[in-house]
């Protein structure tokens, strides 16, 4: 008795099966590289808006308590941009120097941009140097308290 020639074909049978599984495996290591690809590039970043992120969150009931208050006044807040800089200009209707609080201008697109000044009126005028400011947006936030009452003013500005 003769024994048939085993063909190659004979022996690795590709059926729809072990299609499936290499389909399978291939997805999966393809996932896990991207994953781990993306994980590991430090080109990317996925910082948080902000460092204290959830700090903020908790303090969101307070500055919408300042916000109230800052609607209810005559004139809020204004601003304009000079050759010197930006001119944040207080309500007239306020002794200048019973006004307090802070400055915070963020930058989103580089938080190495960001600062914090503190306010020190003797008029109604508020000057932030040129020389701090880049062209483009900022957030601002004047955290600001009259005579025992709390405001706040926000706005986007394009500088």
């Amino acid at each position: 008795m003769e024994i048939p020639a085993l063909r190659e074909w004979d022996i690795m049978k590709f059926n729809w099966g072990t299609g499936i599984v290499l389909a399978f495996i291939s997805f999966i290591s393809f996932i896990l590289y991207f994953v781990i690809s993306m994980s590991t590039n430090k080109k990317i970043e996925s910082d948080l808006v902000t460092e204290d992120y959830y700090g903020q969150e908790l303090e969101f009931q307070n500055d919408l308590t300042k916000l109230k208050n800052a609607q209810a006044l005559k004139h809020n807040i204004t601003w304009q941009r000079t050759e010197e800089g930006l001119v944040l200009t207080f309500p007239e209707d306020m002794e200048p120097s019973g006004i307090t609080g802070n400055v915070f201008l963020y930058r989103p697109s580089n938080k190495q941009l960001d600062f914090e000044s503190s306010i020190s009126l003797s008029e109604h005028n508020l000057l932030i140097p040129d020389k701090r400011l880049l062209d483009g947006r900022w957030n601002i936030k004047v955290d600001w308290q009259y005579k025992g009452n709390s405001f706040v003013y926000k706005k986007e500005i394009v500088y």
